[in-house]
């Protein structure tokens, strides 16, 4: 059992913030963690994190493009390349970190992000994996996507969840998962502590998406995934129970969600 029994299911431990100290950051990680899945955003970001995976017991992978990185994409083999990823390597539990992102005027259009989002959504369900979504300022197609162009069956993680509690309510009916983080904790953001008051108990998770968005009270520096315990305490005091409470019941969502985790 680690020191905190939770798991951190959004990080990015490639991102060169860790460069100068990752291996302390590991270890310290490896006492405190459950588990972490670490987040490919590109091709060389997704070997990044399976390489990572594979280095440590506690550290999982998953594979995919990020709707900001979609311009890097030369051709349809990214989908064999992420393919063989999943194959090539046991500790590859989702496709992620996907989706659609229409606040960056330079991504690419609306109509590119949308085909490559099917495209890995498809991937994710022949091998019977989730997908990990990144939804910024794309909530109304986000939803129209999921209600309509993809298998019931495919299983969805929200990760930050940003969007409206009417929104959410749409998702739970399709058994869809919410991740919360670091906004959760922040005093402004009252729409998100909302929707995690009223979240259904098995189907959100927790999450820090280091080394961005760390919860109060180190809003404004590099987040790490050891602050996920600041999520758990925060949605403990949300959701009127128990840190031991949220940690069991985070720590089984996400190895429901994410099954392929030992």
């Amino acid at each position: 059992m680690s020191r905190l029994g939770i798991i951190d299911t959004h990080a990015h431990l490639d991102d060169n913030r860790f460069d100068s100290d990752l291996a302390a950051v590991m270890e310290r990680l490896a006492n405190d963690m459950e588990a972490v899945i670490t987040q490919g955003t590109t091709y060389e970001s997704s070997v990044a994190s399976v390489n990572m995976a594979e280095q440590y017991d506690f550290l999982y992978a998953a594979v995919g493009w990020h709707p900001e990185d979609l311009a890097g994409i030369k051709d349809e083999s990214y989908i064999t390349e992420l393919e063989q990823l999943v194959r090539n390597h046991k500790k590859v539990v989702a496709i992620g970190e996907i989706g659609l992102d229409y606040y960056w005027k330079e991504n690419e259009p609306k109509e590119v992000q949308l085909l490559r989002l099917k495209q890995q959504c498809d991937l994710a369900y022949s091998l019977d994996l989730p997908v990990v979504i990144h939804n910024r300022e794309a909530h109304g197609d986000c939803l129209n996507f999921f209600q309509n162009e993809v298998p019931k069956e495919l299983k969805v993680v929200f990760h930050c969840y940003s969007g409206s509690l009417e929104m959410a309510k749409e998702l739970w009916k399709r058994g869809y998962y919410l991740g919360f983080g670091g906004t959760s904790t922040y005093k402004n953001n009252k729409k998100v502590r909302e929707v995690l008051a009223a979240c259904p108990e098995d189907l959100f998770v927790l999450e820090t998406d280091c080394p961005y968005l760390a919860p109060e009270p180190f809003r404004g520096r590099r987040n790490d995934p050891s602050l996920t315990e600041y999520v758990a305490k925060n949605a403990a005091l949300v959701r009127g129970t128990s840190f031991e409470h949220i940690a069991e019941q985070t720590t089984k969502n996400a190895r429901t969600l994410f099954n392929k985790m030992k």
